[in-house]
This record gives C-alpha cells, sequence and structure tokens, in this order.
C-alpha cells in the first residue's frame, strides 16, 4: 500500500508540474467580462420574450419564438450557472467573499441555494466515485439494484427493456433529477452526510431531513447552517420577483418566460454531471480502494461544439482537469488539458460519441456496478451489463 501511495503521490506531482503556471491564476476583471456577458445575453432574451407575442401574429410563430427563447435561455442560464459554480470552487477570483456575493446572486436567480449546494459539491469532489461517500450519481451495486424498492406492479418489469420506458424514465430523470437531489439528496453514498442519523443536532430538530433547503437537515455541521438560510433568504427573493412578474404579464407568460428556461438549466445541470461520472469503462471505488486522484481521474471529458465551449465556459470538454485542480478557471481549461493529457497517457478518458446519443446509451445500459474478477478486484466496482449477468446466472 506504501508503494502505490508513493505511486499517486508522484503521479499528482507531475500532472501539477505539467500545467503551466499561469494556469492556476484567476482574474476577478476576465471572470466577471463573462458575468456581464451572460448577463446581457439573457437581458436581450428577456426583452424578446416581452415582445414574442406582439411581434408575431402567427399562433405557429409564437410557438417557434417562445420554444426557441426557452432552449436559448436555458442556455445561457447554464453558462451562469456554471460561473456561480466557478465561485463556490474559488476559481472565479483570489477573493473569497467577492466569489460568494457572485455565486449567492447568480444561483439565487436559477434558484439554486448557493451555499447549500456549495457544500455537498465540495464532497462531490472530495470523494469522486467513491460509492460510500460521493453526492452525486453514486449507482447501485448489483444487490441493491437486485433489491431496489418496486413501485408498479410485477407485471410491468416486461416493459423496463423497451425503448417507450426507457425514455420515459430518461425524461423524468432528466426534468425532475436535480430537484429530487436537492429536496431529498437522491444518489448519493450512504456515508455522505457529516450528521449522523438519529442524532439531534438541527434548529428545527430536523436531523432526518437530507434536505438542501432545511437549515436543520443532517446535510450540514452546526457553523454551516446559517449559510443555508442565506441560500433561502436568495431563493424567496427571487420567488417574490418571479410573483411580481406574473402580476405584470400574466401566469403563462411568467411560465414560458422563466419556469421553461429553469426547466432546460437543470436538463443540462443533470446530464452533464451524469455523464463526467458515468461511463461504461469507468470503474467506482469503495472506501478500501478509493484515493482522491483514482477519483479525479474516473471522470470524463466530452465534446458539445460551440454551445459546450462557449455558453457552457468549456465544463463539458474540460473536465478532468477541473476534478484534479478546481481552482483552474475555465477560461484556462483547455490549455491545462493539453498540458495534462500527455501525462496521464491511458488515464486521461475521452469520450468522442455524441453527447446526446451517448446520454440515452449510456442511461439505457449503465444500471449497476459490481465485481468482475477479469476486470477488478474487491473494492473496484465496474458496471455490469445484463447480457454479462445473464451469462455468468447460467
Amino acid at each position: 500500500m506504501a508503494a502505490t501511495a508513493t505511486t499517486l503521490a508522484e503521479i499528482e506531482k507531475t500532472i501539477k508540474n505539467a500545467i503551466p503556471k499561469h494556469c492556476f491564476n484567476r482574474s476577478l476583471l476576465i471572470s466577471s467580462a463573462y458575468v456581464v456577458r451572460d448577463l446581457l445575453y439573457a437581458s436581450v432574451l428577456f426583452y424578446f420574450a416581452l415582445h414574442i407575442d406582439t411581434l408575431f401574429s402567427s399562433q405557429l410563430l409564437r410557438i417557434l419564438a417562445w420554444t426557441a427563447y426557452g432552449f436559448m435561455q436555458g442556455c445561457v442560464g447554464t453558462g451562469i450557472w456554471i460561473l456561480a459554480h466557478e465561485c463556490g470552487h474559488g476559481a472565479f477570483s483570489p477573493y473569497q467573499t467577492w466569489n460568494d456575493v457572485v455565486g449567492w446572486t447568480l444561483h439565487s436567480l436559477l434558484m439554486v441555494p448557493y451555499f447549500s449546494w456549495k457544500i455537498t459539491h465540495a464532497r462531490h469532489h472530495r470523494y469522486t466515485n467513491n460509492t460510500e461517500r460521493d453526492t452525486a450519481f453514486v449507482p447501485w451495486t448489483e444487490k441493491e439494484y437486485d433489491t431496489r424498492p418496486r413501485y408498479f406492479p410485477a407485471w410491468f418489469e416486461m416493459f423496463e427493456d423497451t425503448p417507450v420506458y426507457n425514455l420515459i424514465s430518461l425524461l423524468a430523470h432528466q426534468i425532475a433529477g436535480w430537484q429530487m437531489y436537492l429536496c431529498f439528496y437522491v444518489s448519493a453514498g450512504a456515508k455522505s452526510k457529516p450528521v449522523p442519523q438519529g442524532k439531534q443536532s438541527g434548529w428545527f430538530g430536523g436531523q432526518q431531513s437530507a434536505s438542501h433547503f432545511d437549515p436543520g437537515s443532517s446535510l450540514w455541521t452546526e457553523n454551516q447552517r446559517h449559510l443555508i438560510a442565506i441560500s433561502d433568504l436568495g431563493l424567496l427573493l427571487v420567488a417574490a420577483a418571479n410573483w411580481y412578474l406574473a402580476q405584470q404579464v400574466g401566469v403563462l407568460r411568467m411560465v414560458l418566460i422563466y419556469v421553461v428556461p429553469y426547466f432546460w438549466v437543470h436538463h443540462w445541470l443533470v446530464a452533464i454531471t451524469y455523464l463526467h461520472h458515468t461511463h461504461p469503462s469507468i470503474p467506482h471505488y469503495t472506501d478500501s480502494t478509493w484515493t482522491f486522484t483514482k477519483g479525479a481521474l474516473s471522470t470524463v471529458d466530452r465534446d458539445f461544439g460551440f454551445i459546450g465551449r462557449h455558453f457552457f465556459h468549456h465544463i463539458i470538454d474540460h473536465h478532468v482537469v477541473h476534478h484534479l485542480f478546481n481552482r483552474i478557471p475555465f477560461y484556462h481549461a483547455e490549455e491545462a488539458t493539453n498540458a495534462i493529457i500527455p501525462v496521464l497517457g491511458d488515464m486521461y478518458h475521452r469520450e468522442e460519441t455524441g453527447f446526446l446519443w451517448s446520454l440515452m446509451e449510456t442511461y439505457k445500459n449503465c444500471r449497476f456496478v459490481g465485481v468482475e474478477n477479469d476486470v477488478g478486484k474487491e473494492g473496484v466496482l465496474h458496471w455490469v451489463f445484463e447480457e454479462k449477468k445473464g451469462a455468468k446466472a447460467e
């Protein structure tokens, strides 16, 4: 084990030394310029939305205009979310108080509880692909999958492998996944909470809660609870602004202006995070075999073209280096990635398959993990596919 630890330490040092030193520089001016740019995009689109019904006399053209607006504002909103994500990591600027002010403002605009997310997201980075301590998309083990709760009659299982079932399930995953995570902490590891279940420690006796909105939740330590209340305050202010908007333009137009882009934003967030850490060839680890470097190198870079680079600020294309060094700002991520690829060799993972096609295929095939003697060892868990499981049973 000592030799392994030494090897990993050497790898970490070699990787860091390969990255040009200026890639670690964080510029408040550059980061703020991107915020101004994205808020300008959002403002122009908002102004356009306010005039759609008067600009287009045809019902069909209005529908097309609202559809285009929702998608485009969703892309811009995702970029704004990612800039707040930079703030949460301290990559926005060298000034953490200013980072938190900007991050709280931007995430609140998108109805995201900034400090709540920041805390659990830090745990995700600390324990990436650890099946016990990670907070995001921890997969079922084979045993958990076989004994998972059943919410439908037994006969309904015959439809599980049909394209229609998979499509409906994927849509539910994309539309409700983010809200389920915020409200109930779904897909997190069993040991990812800092406060043990059943221990009294909340403001409102909420020790059993696993909600990002509850200051008394078991997700927080005592000195973090006031930050959750500040996060909730931001959400209340934006909710009030949306109520006011609904009074001015009507509920339906408010839904089209704000709620539809909101779901686009969180569709992209779920898809991006899921595909960063779910891939047929990428292992997960138990506590006994996991290390920070192994977890970070279990991340997958992908390509999403112009939208990924311009609107999504490289988060899809250059995410491996972000997990290794999360204070490298996104505008240096491509240079830093190109620098570490020769060092990592086969340890660097990039998927060239189309993003949306990969989402469908990955969701359909990657259902649970287990130990396979030909590719792993105890504590290293690989995706088990239904055909392999069937062959094993025979």
